[in-house]
């Protein structure tokens, strides 16, 4: 891994003249992943246990199972999947608490300095396209990217090499000046399988969830703490 590394933590910095493309994940990255993960364990489990006559322990009980068999699919991230599976408007419920979506610190800030910078910037997630629709009503995604690529407009999860083949004919890009900040390390092992060079973590990417003591790769908590190089906001 060509990133310069402190420890096995921290990112100490970053080459941005050896960068031209960088690839965001959005939940838990640009977004905090506190509303993914109340809406999923807390706000699903509630609504399934209304509709079912069940207590909230054990609607989390009969969804635990159902969740594991998809983790990592493509369903797991499918909304059309899941309210038909549930019996749950999906996209309605989340539209509903969208107040809740948040920008993780210092997102703006960075994507405004990546923006003016020589760099690409593409975002490829997970979400299904709907879900992403509501995300950039809410938090105004759009004007930072070249691109804004839903794993499902591919066909296959970022977990999979059939996404990263897929991406790399739809965005080409350099594995080698390539860039690619993701919070699951899972996502972040497939592309370092498929070549990508530079990856980065997240030490918190739920701003209420434990901040992560150990990571497979280099680790930020903000990123004011790699944007140095990139112009500043008022170039």
């Amino acid at each position: 891994m060509s990133l310069e590394v402190l420890d096995c933590l921290s990112v100490r910095s970053i080459n941005w003249q050896k960068i031209d493309t960088v690839l965001l994940d959005m939940d838990g990255t640009l977004l905090d992943l506190r509303f993914d993960n109340n809406f999923w364990m807390e706000v699903i489990p509630e609504t399934y246990a209304g509709l079912h006559g069940l207590t909230v322990a054990q609607a989390k009980q009969q969804l635990s199972p159902l969740f594991e068999q998809e983790q990592g699919k493509l369903n797991w991230y499918c909304i059309d999947f899941w309210s038909a599976t549930l019996g749950i408007d999906i996209a309605a419920l989340k539209r509903q608490l969208a107040d809740g979506i948040a920008w993780r610190p210092r997102a703006e800030q960075f994507l405004t300095r990546l923006h003016a910078s020589h760099c690409k910037v593409i975002l490829i997630t997970n979400a299904h396209p709907e879900t992403l629709a509501i995300k950039l009503e809410r938090a105004a995604l759009a004007p930072w990217f070249d691109a804004l690529i839903s794993s499902h407009d591919l066909g296959a999860p970022k977990e999979s090499q059939q996404f990263w083949r897929a991406l790399q004919q739809q965005v080409p890009f350099d594995r080698t000046t390539t860039l690619f900040i993701d919070d699951s390390e899972a996502v972040l092992a497939a592309a370092e399988t498929f070549g990508i060079a530079h990856l980065i973590t997240l030490r918190q990417p739920d701003s209420q969830g434990p901040i992560r003591a150990t990571t497979r790769y280099p680790a930020i908590h903000h990123f004011d703490e790699i944007d140095q190089g990139l112009p500043l906001h008022d170039d």
